[in-house]
């Protein structure tokens, strides 16, 4: 299970830190080398996903598929569903969802090691003066916490599932 982890130092995620958002990451090992794309790919086309996918289909009209999160994963698109991508690397990317970022990263494990780090993050602007947060974010950020976990597990195990651990690009 994915364990909560600091941000790793360039993080791109460690702006809203700084500027005073709530952010967390969580991290999980996985043997062999991985590159982003296997990362993106397999967090937007997990299963738990999905059910997020379907909501923002069904009440914000905003559907998406597996294709066009390979096409983010990829590099060759800019949007999907709720999400745009804010910045990326070969390493690292971050989407931007109004309020709110995911953040996504993959780090080599150490030297003569073949495994990799898989990261997933997330930052939460404050919508009040001073950086304050109200009773509802206080409400569900625990529930957030659990359920970046879960993701982060699932697609650690669809990356084994499907065989995406050999992507390195």
């Amino acid at each position: 299970m994915p364990q909560p982890a600091p941000l790793p130092d360039g993080a791109f995620l460690a702006d809203y830190a700084r500027r005073g958002a709530y952010t967390d990451c969580f991290a999980t090992t996985l043997p062999g080398r991985l590159g982003l794309a296997a990362l993106v790919e397999a967090v937007y086309t997990s299963p738990l996903f999905k059910l997020e996918r379907w909501v923002l289909a069904t009440l914000l009209r905003l559907p998406s598929t597996d294709a066009q999160a390979r096409q983010v994963a990829l590099g060759h698109a800019e949007r999907f569903a709720a999400w745009r991508v804010e910045r990326r690397s070969d390493t690292q990317i971050l989407l931007d969802a109004g309020q709110t970022r995911l953040w996504l990263a993959v780090a080599a494990g150490p030297a003569g090691a073949a495994s990799t780090t898989l990261l997933f993050g997330s930052a939460v602007l404050p919508r009040r003066p001073g950086g304050r947060f109200g009773w509802l974010f206080h409400a569900l950020v625990g529930a957030h916490r659990v359920y970046s976990r879960q993701l982060l597990a699932a697609a650690a195990r669809r990356i084994g599932a499907v065989g995406l651990a050999q992507q390195t690009t």
